[in-house]
């Protein structure tokens, strides 16, 4: 499994996870099944993803136990306003046909649809009653997360980063309380791949850029990382990153790839950090 990273309330979170963003139908169950035989037990999905369903007859299908299992998905925020929260969240557990997830995100702000305070509340409620066990934000700039922490006990905030696109505000914040970065994208979409500085650092301790990056993840304090990958000779080698160990140099040089580079940037996404 990894390393992880264990909550106040006693949760493990296995800091790296596999992703299922854009994996629907047959390639989410088979990119599932292929992850948990590899050794993933970290899986992230959404309401959004419209996968809930694959991902938990994939699980079931492991043969995998569900207690060495951490599963994540995510309210959509067309979901935030209470009544929503909840029932959301009753159906993706009857989707995923397990009786509770590990963390429960709001996907984006969502303050369009409900107040943050009412959507936070309304999450916390589902942790009380043993429906989740914990809670957390995605895609919220550093102030929104400031906010949330006001009004709740989040445990991370899900948001884009790998080497070209830093996070050092939320970070600072989730430090604060303790919280944990979830990195989505880690590989900026293969674009890690073809950078030079990563591809050096690869061939030093025989391994790829990607491996690379996700090491450097894994060195970094307090985050997680979800690689999402379809192909299952990737999905393996993503999962091979726990032989090698990045210098102080490397960790640096790796630090200083970051420029601002974003790729998830929609229009109904918040002013960034």
């Amino acid at each position: 499994m990894g390393p992880s990273i264990t909550l106040g309330n006693g949760l493990t979170v296995p800091r790296l996870g596999y992703g299922t963003f854009r994996l629907r139908g047959q390639d989410a169950y088979d990119g599932v099944r292929t992850a948990l035989d590899v050794g993933y037990r970290h899986l992230d999905t959404a309401q959004a993803y419209d996968n809930e369903v694959e991902v938990g007859r994939a699980v079931v299908d492991s043969g995998v136990a569900r207690d060495e299992l951490f599963l994540t998905t995510k309210l959509r925020p067309s979901n935030a306003a209470a009544v929503d929260v909840r029932g959301s969240t009753e159906q993706s557990l009857r989707d995923l046909g397990v009786d509770q997830v590990e963390l429960l995100l709001l996907h984006w702000p969502a303050e369009q649809h409900a107040p943050l305070a009412e959507t936070l509340a309304a999450m916390t409620a589902l942790v009380e009653d043993g429906l989740v066990r914990a809670i957390g934000v995605s895609n919220f700039p550093s102030a929104m997360l400031r906010q949330a922490y006001e009004l709740a006990p989040i445990v991370t905030d899900q948001v884009e980063h790998h080497p070209f696109l830093a996070v050092d505000a939320i970070e600072d914040v989730l430090a604060e309380h303790g919280g944990f970065v979830t990195a989505y994208s880690p590989l900026a979409r293969g674009q890690v791949a073809e950078d030079l500085t990563l591809q050096e650092i690869g061939e030093a301790h025989g391994v790829s850029a990607s491996q690379v990056t996700l090491r450097w993840m894994l060195q970094k304090p307090a985050t997680v990382a979800i690689p999402k990958s379809g192909t299952p000779e990737r999905i393996r080698r993503n999962f091979d990153v726990f032989e090698f160990e990045l210098t102080d140099d490397e960790m640096g040089r790796i630090r200083a790839l970051a420029r601002g580079h974003r790729l998830v940037d929609p229009a109904h996404g918040p002013a960034w950090d």
